[in-house]
């Protein structure tokens, strides 16, 4: 099947082609008809699949149907983060290279008169964050009186990132009359609830099984005491020569406390989370991208939507507390058909998180232990058998605890399970928020 197949124009084919991309992936051979078509879509796909294209092409064919009259936008494209926004509107550029098309990007953490001055201007696609566009039109920089599409792109994360709030206010200003489109990497219900009063009779498209990691990627656990991680990560990256590597920790001061210790031991290293500045985030992905910088470490919230070609390796320093984030993470890796390894340092008190997300992706992840870095505690294979109760009443025969000694007992979930020293709760934090809470940075 050829682009041209789906029912685009010559012109977006041919950039289509300039990109390298001939045949058009599951996921754009289902969208890209159903929103030519005019109608509401609503597509569920793991991350790396293509779907922005999926989205991109066909709006850009249904603007260029008929010219802009006004001053815009024509098309609005909410994304949670300032790397997915400014990913999406790359990728506008790239495929309305031969299409008269004007679109632009605004996300916070910049500033914002270059913005506004943009938008005077005029445009069709404009690119946005959730609470800088309602900072812009409370400012009376935008005006949405000439929506046609409205794109939620990353739906799911901008959920948990507390966006609904802004989300909902959007919606309410936008015209009745116009076509949605929902892409997002899981179904979920809170997903489902708004879709409901956002789509109208949508298309539906799922291309994957719902939170599958991608079948290219790799995946191992390396069982490792908490205090050896650092050095653990250090001997990976020297012993395989990598020279591109994304790591991911739960906190962002765990991103820096990280970055500063593989400096310390010699591996150039950047991080990128929502308290740096947009120039530093910038910065550190350009370097990383570039090969100036080996070691990339990142939150979350801040990954998403980091497009890295042929990202060979991703590793979980820590594991996220919400199994889904597992998916997220890895899919950085392994994209675009390229296969991937994903390879998760985990400690014992993690052991309820690597549970979690062996339930949701339904398998057993191998470990592999590092000789000199043996764990002290063993980590679960599988979940413990319930204890038969007719068993557990039966006697113990008379003398069975003689000349046993009894230590300290082990720390229960009370302790060590639930948060190292704090950070789990902030991790917590840093995660998944819920509708409705304080918006996070991105």
């Amino acid at each position: 099947m050829s682009f041209s197949s789906l029912g685009l124009s010559e012109q977006l084919v041919r950039a289509t082609s300039d990109q390298g991309y001939e045949t058009p992936s599951p996921i754009q051979q289902q969208a890209i008809p159903a929103v030519l078509s005019g109608k509401d879509v609503m597509a569920a796909a793991q991350t790396g699949t293509g779907k922005t294209a999926g989205f991109t092409l066909p709006l850009l064919q249904r603007l260029a149907e008929k010219p802009r009259t006004g001053k815009g936008p024509r098309a609005l494209i909410l994304a949670p983060t300032r790397e997915l926004a400014a990913q999406v509107h790359d990728s506008v550029n790239q495929y309305s290279k031969y299409v008269p098309t004007k679109a632009a990007v605004v996300f916070g953490g910049v500033k914002i008169n270059p913005q506004m001055m943009k938008l005077r201007k005029g445009l069709d696609v404009l690119v946005a964050t959730p609470g800088r566009l309602m900072d812009l039109y409370q400012q009376n920089a935008v005006r949405f009186d000439e929506v046609e599409i409205l794109v939620l792109d990353e739906a799911d994360r901008m959920l948990d990132m507390g966006f609904i709030r802004d989300i909902r206010k959007i919606l309410a200003m936008l015209p009745p009359k116009r076509q949605n489109l929902l892409f997002s990497a899981t179904f979920s219900g809170e997903i489902r609830k708004l879709a409901e009063g956002l789509l109208h009779n949508p298309v539906q498209v799922e291309v994957a099984a719902r939170n599958t990691t991608a079948e290219k990627v790799k995946q191992s656990v390396y069982p490792v005491d908490q205090s050896q991680k650092t050095a653990l990560l250090s001997k990976l990256v020297r012993d395989n020569a990598w020279e591109q590597v994304l790591v991911f920790t739960r906190t962002k001061h765990g991103a820096n406390r990280l970055t500063q210790k593989l400096e310390r031991d010699g591996i150039t290293a950047a991080a990128i989370h929502g308290n740096k500045s947009q120039g530093a985030r910038t910065r550190a992905l350009s370097n990383f991208k570039a090969g100036e910088v080996r070691v990339l470490v990142a939150t979350d919230i801040a990954a998403r939507g980091l497009d890295i070609k042929q990202l060979p390796q991703v590793v979980n320093f820590e594991l996220p507390n919400v199994p889904e984030d597992y998916v997220h993470r890895i899919g950085r890796t392994g994209r675009a058909g390229e296969s991937g390894h994903a390879l998760s340092l985990v400690s014992a008190d993690e052991g309820k998180q690597l549970a979690g997300i062996e339930k949701l992706i339904k398998k057993q992840l191998p470990r592999t232990e590092i000789e000199g870095f043996e764990p002290q505690n063993n980590l679960p294979v599988k979940p413990k058998a319930k204890a038969d109760p007719s068993k557990a009443r039966g006697r113990k025969p008379q003398g069975a605890n003689k000349g046993k000694s009894f230590g300290p007992k082990p720390a229960g979930r009370s302790g060590a399970g639930r948060g190292r020293g704090g950070a789990g709760g902030a991790g917590q934090a840093q995660g998944r928020g819920r509708p409705g809470q304080q918006r996070r940075s991105a």
